[in-house]
């Protein structure tokens, strides 16, 4: 097992603002990887996850770097949209001589960033993207995922209900594409088998980023739940909390709430965030192990801001990257995916592994409930739950996931 060494601050190393140079030359070409990522349309989560990845970078260059070379990676932002992620993975692989790709923050772009890796034959590592699909259905040797999965999250949440709420008439809103819709199909089915006396009244799927949330959650009241599972983000998140605050629609309602905790959709709420919810989330504050103390001092000496889920993800991420390469021992695909099959590394927040079965880590999450101090929301009642404990069943692998990959 490796274990990764998390040093204080470095200074900035980056060349430009779209590729991040090796801080010193050492003998051999750098090694490049090929980062993409929604900077224009996400930057609530994708900026907190390159700060993330650009201190690790720094880290890593200041300890020698991987095999005796220093690590370049080109960044590039994916355009939010699948055609722009493929043009610009390619462009990344073919122009830029990337050795791996990583990153991407909708799943429907993971999606294709995936197909694109598997028929290129690079190694891509999906930093953000959730859907399910990306390492079942649609899973293939080259992709890997470190982030708990949609339904690793969401039957998180759901068994958390079954513990701390008595509800059992459910509403459902959830954005209208790939992420929004595995992660309601993932809720009704595990609420069937988890609270079977539970059932589904009403179900709303606004276009992401065009939520009518007066009609929404007009919607949701004349179903009178005594549940809603919310899965929104982003602006829809925030225009639908306002409106159901000032409607009084979570009042004597329990909500849970897939992402909610993060501090990337918490922390625009302010005042109206709400409290009593189930998230996820991401209660850094509250965190003391040392080795995560460690990372927010010198993320917060580096970039004078507190971090994000984004943050640490991004950190883990190239972290991960990186004892890949070395355990290795080369650059060449076969090596590196060899490496990542079984690699065991030590995180900020603890061990983590990758699963050979379906190239899933088994990084956790945060579950607890939201409260407000009056100025904005934070994480309390919370437990780290570790994503080993959460996976499919190795015989659902077996079903869902095509063979030979």
């Amino acid at each position: 097992m490796k274990r990764w060494i998390i040093a204080g601050a470095l200074a900035a190393t980056a060349a430009g603002p779209l590729a991040f140079a090796p801080a010193a030359a050492q003998d051999g070409e750098p090694i490049v990887l090929g980062e993409l990522n929604s900077y224009g349309a996400f930057t609530t989560f994708t900026e907190p996850t390159r700060k993330g990845w650009q201190l690790a970078l720094d880290e890593i260059n200041a300890e020698g770097g991987a095999l005796g070379r220093q690590i370049e990676v080109v960044s590039r932002d994916d355009g939010a949209s699948t055609g722009d992620a493929v043009r610009t993975a390619e462009e990344l692989v073919t122009r830029e001589d990337a050795v791996l790709l990583f990153g991407t923050f909708l799943s429907n772009v993971g999606l294709a960033v995936s197909d694109f890796a598997n028929q290129r034959e690079v190694p891509f590592v999906a930093t953000a993207p959730l859907t399910d699909s990306l390492t079942m259905e649609n899973g293939n040797r080259y992709t890997y995922r470190f982030r708990p999965s949609t339904y690793m999250q969401v039957r998180m949440l759901v068994e958390a209900a079954a513990e701390r709420t008595d509800a059992t008439r459910w509403a459902i809103v959830a954005p209208n594409y790939e992420y929004g819709q595995a992660s309601a199909q993932n809720f009704k089915d595990l609420v069937a088998r988890i609270m079977p006396e539970a059932e589904i009244v009403a179900e709303q799927y606004p276009a992401l980023g065009q939520i009518d949330a007066g009609a929404t959650i007009q919607a949701i009241e004349r179903a009178n739940p005594d549940g809603i599972f919310n899965v929104l983000f982003g602006g829809d998140l925030a225009q639908f909390v306002r409106e159901g605050n000032i409607r009084g629609t979570f009042e004597d309602r329990e909500v849970v709430s897939l992402l909610t905790g993060e501090p990337e959709w918490l922390n625009p709420l302010g005042a109206e965030a709400p409290v009593g919810w189930i998230a996820t989330g991401y209660p850094w504050y509250d965190i003391a192990d040392p080795d995560h103390l460690a990372f927010i001092r010198a993320y917060q000496a580096k970039f004078d801001e507190d971090p994000a889920l984004g943050s640490v993800l991004g950190y883990s991420v190239m972290r991960l990257i990186h004892a890949a390469i070395e355990e290795a021992g080369s650059t060449e695909t076969e090596a590196v995916l060899a490496a990542l099959e079984t690699l065991e590394i030590e995180a900020p927040f603890g061990t983590l592994e990758m699963r050979a079965i379906d190239n899933q880590g088994t990084m956790g999450a945060w579950v607890g409930r939201l409260a407000n101090d009056g100025n904005g929301g934070y994480m309390t009642d919370w437990d780290y739950l570790p994503g080993a404990d959460y996976m499919f069943a190795p015989e659902e692998v077996e079903a869902r996931r095509p063979a030979g990959e």
